[in-house]
């Protein structure tokens, strides 16, 4: 008796018992899919981070007068999420000199790295209500001011109207570039109807001189959902953020620890500092808060290998005992193997291909559902297709080794029958 006589046996009798075949491969393909699943949807949303959080380009980096914080779970005010830094007390630091319109127009006339382009921007209030004769935005308009390299600086492009220009930000006059959602729900399916019309930001009227093209929302960030001023028209909203920002973006990502490095300096010159003195400011680049969410989402992917490792235990132990139980049905068939010159080994390979094959078949079907489902959130944040082959393969190891788990006891014992004995079994 051969291997593949072993192995086809083995799988004619899967074929023949398909209740219990299909019980087992859907406890196991439920294991593996909530692990698959859960992966699967963690990588779309990885991909949607790195793309919603790299806004300002790989090749840029901003000057903030203090860390910019993060909380999971809800948003704080003025770009503070919330602490980075979980059950440890905080350091005593000199940040938290915010930075003076005085202090960023130095900067950026003196910051002459070759090729580099320098914006100052600053936070107004979010929430904002705008109104555009009887139509009006949901309460979630947050307003930025900046100056003519804002928009390059961090990413956005303008499909109609044009930019701010230097009166604009030395006038500081209530002229503004709007957001795609802003012009859609404004204007509807015209949105470039938009230019020069004149909308309320509460009760303030502005002229609309450009229309941004969209540059999508994730479920961190809602990068539409913006109206753009000049930073000195922004001083009028008493509830705008304390400090100024500044944002530098050069030719080459090569070049950014380099220009970040003179960008210190120069600053340090601005803000007064003796040599001895630690920086009162921070220096971000643009991936930060793209690692930060991936470093939490990374202990989401244990968790969700905990949940499908409890499972496939459980599904392991249902095997092994079907299998004890496929050996008592199947004693005098073993008998038989035996009469006829199968050897121990023969019906020990073919109990371990058949708990092999139904828990293979068990991370097929739940690799295939695991991927499809994790990938309702690739369509919800509008990402690529993916496919996490790492864990796909990791899975199908995991069924393997929880296939030959659950049947060596089983096919052990049922090769140390005893043919004779077997074969009166009744």
């Amino acid at each position: 008796m051969t291997t593949f006589d072993s192995f086809s046996l083995a799988w004619r009798t899967v074929k023949s018992n398909k209740l219990r075949t299909s019980i087992t491969v859907a406890i196991i393909a439920f294991g593996i899919m909530a692990l698959i699943g859960i992966i699967t949807a963690i990588e779309a949303m990885n991909q949607s981070l790195k793309e919603s959080f790299s806004s300002m380009g790989a090749n840029a980096f901003s000057i903030r007068y203090k860390e910019t914080n993060v909380r999971m779970g809800g948003g704080g005010r003025n770009g503070d999420f919330g602490k980075t830094k979980r059950g440890k007390k905080e350091k005593k630091s000199n940040l938290g000199k915010p930075i003076r319109k005085e202090d960023a127009e130095y900067f950026k006339a003196g910051f002459a790295y070759p090729g580099a382009i320098t914006t100052i921007y600053r936070r107004g209030p979010g929430a904002q209500e705008i109104h555009y004769q009887e139509k009006k935005t949901n309460p979630q308009i947050v307003l930025w001011g900046g100056d003519e390299n804002y928009l390059q600086v961090n990413g956005y492009t303008i499909a109609q109207g044009r930019n701010l220009n230097g009166l604009d930000i030395q006038s500081g006059r209530n002229v503004c570039l709007i957001g795609a959602n802003v012009a859609t729900k404004l204007f509807g399916d015209k949105p470039e109807k938009s230019i020069e019309k004149i909308i309320r930001i509460g009760s303030v009227p502005y002229r609309v001189i450009g229309l941004l093209k969209t540059k999508g929302s994730s479920a961190m960030l809602r990068q539409d959902d913006m109206i753009f001023t000049s930073y000195t028209n922004l001083r009028r909203f008493a509830n705008s953020t304390p400090s100024y920002l500044l944002g530098v973006m050069v030719g080459n990502v090569k070049e950014l620890d380099v220009a970040s490095g003179e960008a210190t300096s120069v600053f340090r010159s601005v803000r007064k500092l003796h040599p001895v003195d630690e920086d009162n400011f921070v220096i971000e680049k643009s991936d930060k808060f793209a690692e930060l969410f991936i470093g939490f989402l990374s202990s989401i992917t244990g968790s969700a290998g905990a949940i499908g490792l409890i499972t496939l235990i459980g599904a392991a132990i249902g095997l092994m005992n079907i299998m004890l139980v496929a050996v008592n049905e199947r004693t005098k068939e073993v008998g038989l193997i035996k009469a006829i010159g199968g050897k121990s080994k023969n019906v020990r390979q073919q109990f371990l291909f058949e708990s092999m094959i139904i828990s293979l078949l068990g991370a097929l079907f739940g690799i295939i559902l695991g991927v499809l489902v994790g990938n309702l959130f690739s369509i919800i944040l509008k990402t690529g297709f993916v496919v996490p082959w790492a864990w796909v393969i990791i899975g199908i190891v995991i069924c393997s080794v929880v296939g030959l788990a659950a049947g060596i006891y089983p096919a052990m014992k049922a090769a140390k029958l005893n043919p004779i004995v077997a074969l009166r079994y009744e």
